[in-house]
């Protein structure tokens, strides 16, 4: 198994995906590819907990800030405190509310960046693959999450609101491998919850590829939006186990399937792209230009 692979899946809009991203592609992962996965809920709103069928997170004794407390306190834990197992194959860190403290009280620790990762390293050579589902915020859990991952996963909804964010969030990423964590790199942009339906989502598409798409992956496979999806949080479960044969299920098993997380990086449909000072302006600059809206009006 050797040193598992961390991936952040990150977007500070909320709405886009992550959650939903993080639950099938680590079951995906599980399921087609035979690997073994844990998934990591750093979000005090604890949407991955719930999506996984804990409905009421705050009942949980060890959560992800019991992890996290323990180092902070270089308090020993037992192996697999705190970690819950899924019937699909994949494990869980949870979180709760107590995450929503332990963010606003990492602001007075030193080393405050690294929290998680020291938490995470101890995990690494039990897993495959470690998935982060990161808050829709940029703020101290987020950079943990950055600074203890390999690369990034950004699902983003093909809409302006959604891809306005995007320079903003290379630009952090940027910052945190300039001076936090110099391995860190992007896997690509996933895009999600898309309707070709429409000119304007076609057109954002059309020009995330040809703009960032010239520095940054944006992966081939376009999750489409589907009500069938939405209802994966009620049953606990992934679209795979809810919706087997259907269109998203089938665009998560080809993420999954494709190797899309591969440990080498490189540009291209190859892997990940490593982010270097000079290519967060040319992101930044081709982020922007993507965002000039389309007319809002339905593809014939």
């Amino acid at each position: 198994m050797g040193n598992g692979k961390v991936i952040a899946i990150t977007n500070q809009k909320g709405g886009v995906g992550k959650t939903t991203t993080a639950v099938n592609l680590g079951v995906g992962l599980a399921q087609f590819q035979r690997k073994k996965v844990l998934l990591i809920d750093a979000d005090p709103q604890s949407s991955l907990t719930v999506a996984l069928g804990h409905k009421n997170p705050d009942a949980l004794d060890v959560t992800l800030a019991t992890v996290m407390d323990a180092v902070i306190e270089d308090r020993p834990l037992e192996k697999g405190e705190g970690i819950l197992h899924h019937s699909e194959g994949v494990d869980i860190l949870p979180s709760n509310i107590e995450l929503s403290g332990m963010e606003t009280g990492l602001f007075n620790i030193m080393s405050r960046e690294y929290i998680l990762k020291n938490a995470i390293d101890g995990m690494r050579k039990d897993y495959d693959y470690i998935l982060i589902d990161c808050m829709p915020s940029l703020g101290m859990m987020t950079v943990n999450a950055l600074a203890a991952a390999d690369s990034v996963i950004i699902p983003s909804q093909p809409s302006f609101l959604s891809t306005k964010g995007l320079n903003l969030l290379l630009h952090s990423v940027s910052k945190v491998k300039r001076s936090i964590n110099p391995k860190l790199s992007i896997d690509g942009i996933l895009l999600t919850m898309a309707d070709n339906r429409t000119n304007n989502a076609r057109g954002i598409i059309e020009s995330l590829r040809s703009t960032v798409g010239q520095n940054i992956k944006v992966f081939d496979t376009e999750i489409p939006h589907s009500v069938r999806a939405a209802e994966c949080a009620l049953t606990g479960e992934s679209i795979f186990s809810h919706d087997k044969n259907g269109k998203v299920a089938a665009a998560y098993a080809a993420v999954s399937g494709r190797g899309v997380c591969a440990q080498t990086a490189g540009r291209g449909a190859g892997g990940a792209a490593p982010v270097s000072e000079r290519e967060s302006k040319d992101h930044h600059a081709a982020a922007a230009s993507a965002l000039r809206p389309c007319p809002l009006t339905r593809a014939r």
